[in-house]
């Protein structure tokens, strides 16, 4: 496979033919709360979205929008859902036809995205107000963009990464946010990625769809899933090279890059969760498929007593089991191993379904680090999987039971 460059002050501006820009539109006192990322072209366009049944007012009209698979510019406002609202559909559209006017992009090529408090109406004109100033101000500045779309997010999350198709440099960039309601399923968060990559809608909507399985699917931070989940994709086909129509060699390479980014990000968000303080891996091997591997291991990472037993660098062990347990996926509890592991050493805490004698003092020393793993070794097959996620601390409980004074 390729190499893989990273770019770590990078983002969605670093792919040629994209700009963005963002401001302050009233929304939040004083951060900026509005982004705008636009194309030179009209882009080649995927999506993945919440599968929650209530779902927010700019994701009905992405949908809509993107049924050609074509887009050209991404809106995106802080501090309100738009979910659950008063005129909700209304705002929206009213946002576009003001945002065709002064941005310049055909109100049908717009991708739009809300992130904030659920049941609020957007305050539309204040937002309205604002859109000179986006296109006054586009430019490649990743940082002010991935700050803008921040909610309790503690740090803007961005890279670029970039690769070769047939001899030619592709990019891609990307912006996330996600810090809190952050759960598997097209997890809770918002993504935005660009590239110059040349690639079909079908191949384009394909490569996403399996991108996010590996890397936004396999995350939680509190098992709280959002009503504006969203995950999208622009390409302005711009790269030097022949297009990517079917899985063939080029389409795994553009794959591969882009899983990397993507789990740049995931892993960012986990990071950045809200109140953690441990950044947890579950690792399952040998399982008899992929699939009940993660069953389980998305179990494992979801379970608000391991994620307390970790904030404690508690090795309760039997946590992890009674999550294994209830995951619908299959296993034989007579032949699970599980090890946690950690800059501080690894330690064996459960042979074979059963408590071994091991060292407490130990295993609190290898807990205590910013990074754990727990490692699971099911022992009736040859496949594996993985997940994400972070411990729950009374941080947590202070940011969301404030989360609207």
């Amino acid at each position: 496979m390729n190499n893989i460059e990273f770019i770590k002050n990078g983002g969605v501006a670093t792919v040629d033919s994209f700009s963005v820009s963002s401001v302050n539109a009233g929304i939040y006192k004083e951060k900026e709360d509005l982004a705008f990322i636009k194309c030179d072209v009209l882009c080649n366009a995927a999506a993945v979205y919440t599968t929650n049944l209530v779902k927010a007012a700019p994701i009905y009209k992405t949908i809509e929008n993107l049924e050609n698979g074509k887009a050209r510019a991404v809106l995106i406002n802080s501090g309100n859902a738009n979910a659950c609202a008063p005129n909700g559909k209304e705002n929206v559209d009213k946002l576009l036809e003001k945002a065709e006017e002064e941005l310049k992009v055909s109100k049908e090529d717009f991708i739009i995205n809300s992130t904030g408090i659920i049941g609020v109406e957007l305050p539309i004109e204040k937002i309205i107000k604002s859109l000179p100033k986006l296109n006054e101000g586009l430019c490649k500045n990743n940082i002010n963009i991935a700050k803008a779309i921040m909610t309790t997010d503690t740090y803007p999350k961005h890279i670029a990464v970039k690769t070769k198709i047939q001899g030619k440099t592709i990019t891609i960039g990307g912006i996330s946010k996600g810090s809190g309601m952050i759960h598997p399923n097209m997890a809770t968060m918002l993504a935005v990625i660009t590239t110059d990559c040349n690639i079909s809608i079908k191949m384009l909507q394909t490569a996403l769809s399996e991108s996010v399985e590996k890397s936004y699917n396999r995350i939680s931070v509190d098992g709280d899933q959002s009503t504006n989940d969203m995950c999208t994709i622009l390409a302005s086909c711009t790269a030097e090279h022949s297009q990517i129509v079917s899985k063939d060699e080029d389409y795994y390479i553009f794959l591969n890059a882009l899983d990397e980014l993507n789990l740049y990000l995931a892993k960012s968000i986990i990071k950045d969760g809200e109140g953690a303080s441990r950044f947890i891996t579950c690792n399952i091997k040998n399982a008899t498929n992929e699939e009940n591997a993660t069953l389980i291991v998305k179990s494992v990472i979801s379970s608000s007593l391991v994620k307390t037993a970790m904030f404690a660098a508690d090795a309760n062990w039997g946590r992890i089991l009674a999550a294994m347990g209830y995951s619908k996926g299959f296993f034989e509890e007579n032949k699970v191993d599980i090890n946690f592991i950690s800059n501080k050493g690894s330690i064996n805490v459960c042979k074979n379904g059963m408590g071994v004698n091991f060292n407490e003092a130990i295993a609190k020393s290898i807990l205590s680090e910013k990074e754990i793993i727990i490692d699971i070794d099911l022992k009736i097959g040859e496949f594996s999987s993985y997940a994400f996620g972070c411990d729950l601390t009374y941080e947590y409980v202070k940011i969301n039971g404030e989360y609207r004074s």
